[in-house]
């Protein structure tokens, strides 16, 4: 580890961990440590890869805090994601932090191997999608309004949805013809492709299959960072906060750990303020998400509404441009996992899955890592340069272009990132 005294905080998949986590983070306090630095990593994560990225994160630390300030750090651990590009997913990673799901990911992989031409294996790859992700079962009478609320592609017909993933993956511009003369574009028939049999066709939507699988493992992994936020890290800091109530906690999160931290704003326990500072990295949650009232939709607030007021110094939204994940992947993903349209039906219409292929530019979808905290009155905007030579504004939302040095969306090694985490820790002071 680069820097020391470090610390790591281990959390399962529903937020709890080992006994004595609070106990060591605030004996930190008794030991000097002044301003205890605490990051998330994102998801698609190891637990030895995080511990990396916290070692090569932390390094430019050392020196920046100015003196006086004893800091501390501490990595996050959480179950996140292995999801790499090979064309059949290695099961296996998957299991590693999805355990209780192993008979359900590995008959996945059979069917993703064999990509075997047959409806009926569509239909099974359909069931172990709703099996990884929870979905309750449609017999049960009081299930309804929780299958409402699920993305329309995990309920709809498989082979219709595979077909509309191939489609998108194919051709890159839904709804115009795909792979050469073969018909099936976006809003074509199913297996209705020129010069190819229907079984034929079928084969070729295994590949819309493992986006599918993509998408329903973001939904999983989704629900899981705010889980972990909210039922794990927010407690434990609530606990750190009566044990020494003098220690500030400065919170990092990459991509989905920037929802984690956000979501550990709102597991505070009452009147726990041990929260300094948030600084999140690209984070993969959406825009709005602490807005009192949705741009399109004035009747409904942002899941983290008003949670900027739990932190006792400024949340620093750090986004840029160049970050196509955030752009492009996150807003499909967005409005396929955000649609509570019911398609429960006998004739089940995939309006919604369609509309996520074609209008992934809907401002709806936008990641708070792509163009910073929206629709939340008072939030500054300020360029990574100004902050960095004015000092961070001492409270509230403030968005912060880091194009200048981030131009993808895993670009977060940066030093000027850690010296704008040290500047959100100590706000209205130039960055050394």
């Amino acid at each position: 580890m680069s820097v020391e005294p470090y610390r790591e905080i281990t959390f399962d998949k529903d937020g709890d961990g080992p006994p004595g986590q609070s106990a060591g983070l605030a004996a930190l306090a008794r030991q000097g440590v002044t301003d205890l630095v605490v990051l998330a990593h994102g998801w698609n994560s190891s637990p030895s890869g995080a511990t990396r990225l916290c070692s090569d994160f932390f390094a430019p630390f050392p020196g920046l805090f100015a003196p006086g300030v004893e800091a501390g750090y501490a990595g996050l651990i959480w179950p996140s994601m292995m999801f790499t590009g090979e064309p059949v997913p290695d099961y296996r990673a998957l299991v590693t932090v999805l355990p209780e799901k192993e008979p359900v990911l590995g008959r996945i992989a059979e069917l993703l191997a064999s990509a075997p031409a047959d409806e009926r294996a569509f239909s099974e790859f359909g069931a172990l999608l709703r099996a990884l992700a929870d979905v309750p079962d449609a017999d049960d009478p009081g299930a309804a309004a929780a299958r409402e609320s699920l993305p329309e592609f995990l309920v709809a017909d498989p082979v219709e949805v595979c077909a509309l993933f191939t489609a998108a993956l194919e051709d890159g511009a839904p709804g115009e013809r795909t792979g050469g003369d073969d018909g099936a574009g976006l809003g074509e028939g199913v297996g209705e492709g020129a010069g190819e049999g229907f079984g034929e066709g079928l084969k070729r939507y295994w590949k819309g299959a493992r986006e599918a699988l993509r998408q329903a493992t973001y939904y999983v992994m989704k629900k899981r960072a705010g889980q972990v936020g909210e039922h794990g890290l927010g407690p434990l800091l609530g606990e750190v906060a009566r044990s020494a109530p003098g220690l500030r906690v400065h919170l990092v999160g990459h991509s989905m750990g920037a929802r984690l931290v956000s979501y550990a704003l709102r597991g505070l326990p009452a009147g726990a303020r041990p929260v300094a500072s948030v600084t999140l990295l690209q984070g993969a949650f959406s825009h709005y998400a602490f807005a009192a009232r949705l741009p399109h939709d004035a009747r409904r607030s942002g899941a983290l509404r008003d949670a900027q007021y739990r932190v006792r110094g400024p949340l620093v939204a750090s986004y840029s441009r160049h970050d196509k994940a955030l752009g492009v992947m996150y807003p499909l993903a967005s409005r396929l996992a955000g649609d509570s349209a019911s398609v429960t039906g006998d004739s089940p219409a995939l309006d919604g899955v369609r509309a996520g292929l074609l209008g992934t530019d809907d401002p709806r979808w936008g990641a708070v890592g792509h163009d910073g905290v929206r629709a939340v009155p008072g939030t500054v905007e300020r360029t990574l340069e100004e902050v960095l030579r004015e000092g961070v504004p001492v409270s509230g939302c403030v968005n912060v272009d880091s194009a200048a040095v981030v131009g993808s969306h895993s670009d977060i090694l940066r030093p000027e990132l850690a010296r704008l985490v040290v500047g959100a820790a100590r706000p209205g002071r130039p960055a050394a």
